[in-house]
């Protein structure tokens, strides 16, 4: 495959790829597919909960491809956008995975978030807890 020559961007599969590898090791799931689309959904619920501002602020912890896959469908006029409440949050994530639904979102989602936990700044991960409401707490470590 023919680089770039920018270390940033040439070196951005391999960190997704740890990103995968580790969720689906707390997961203690092998699959690949339905590791991204949790990944992926959890991390567009949180975006589109917080403020524009917040959210940002997110971003800029995600490695670069990370960051393009969290913003993938960005309205900031939208932002916070519901679901506020943990079951509605849940259920957004669920929602993508449509006929095969997540056995439980619940420890699903809680293991993206231990996984952010791991990957962010301590002081991100902070202001991530503090946006979230009461119930919605409960899923972060």
């Amino acid at each position: 495959m023919k680089t770039t020559g920018i270390s940033s961007l040439d070196h951005a599969p391999q960190v997704v790829a740890e990103w995968l590898n580790d969720l689906e090791g707390r997961l203690g799931e092998e699959n690949r597919s339905r590791t991204y689309m949790l990944l992926r959904a959890t991390l567009h619920a949180v975006r589109d909960f917080l403020s524009t501002d917040e959210s940002a602020d997110l971003a800029a912890q995600l490695p670069v491809m990370l960051r393009g896959i969290y913003f993938e469908g960005f309205v900031p006029s939208r932002q916070p956008a519901h679901p506020r409440g943990k079951q509605a949050f849940l259920d957004r994530v669920n929602s993508v995975f449509h006929d095969d639904p997540l056995d439980d979102p619940e420890a699903a989602v809680s293991a993206v978030f231990d996984l952010l936990h791991d990957k962010i700044s301590a002081g991100e991960y902070e202001q991530v807890a503090k946006a979230m409401r009461g119930s919605l707490r409960a899923l972060l470590v």
